[in-house]
C-alpha cells in the first residue's frame, strides 16, 4: 500500500492510498477510523476524482459518523465495565 496524499482538515486526518487497483480513503479521529475503498476503474480522472469525492457534504457526514461511533463505543465500554 502506498500513500498518495495526506490532506489537512481541522477535525480529522485524511490519507489517500493506492493498493490493488483501488484508491483507499482513510479518515482518522483519535482512536477511530473510517475507510472507503474505490476501484480505480470507477473513477474517470484517477486520484483527482478522489479529491472531488471529498466534498463538504461528505466530510460533514464523516464528522457526524465519528460522533456516533464514539458514542456507540463509550456505551459498550460502559456496559463492559459496569
Amino acid at each position: 500500500m502506498r500513500t498518495i496524499a495526506e490532506l489537512p482538515h481541522p477535525e480529522f486526518k485524511i490519507t489517500i492510498m493506492a493498493m490493488n487497483n483501488k484508491f483507499i480513503i482513510k479518515l482518522e479521529q483519535g482512536s477511530l477510523e473510517q475507510i472507503y475503498k474505490i476501484p480505480e476503474m470507477d473513477l474517470t480522472d484517477g486520484v483527482n476524482s478522489v479529491f472531488e469525492l471529498l466534498d463538504e457534504p461528505f466530510l460533514k457526514a464523516v464528522g457526524e459518523r465519528f460522533v456516533t461511533m464514539r458514542t456507540d463505543f463509550k456505551d459498550t465500554f460502559y456496559r463492559y465495565n459496569f
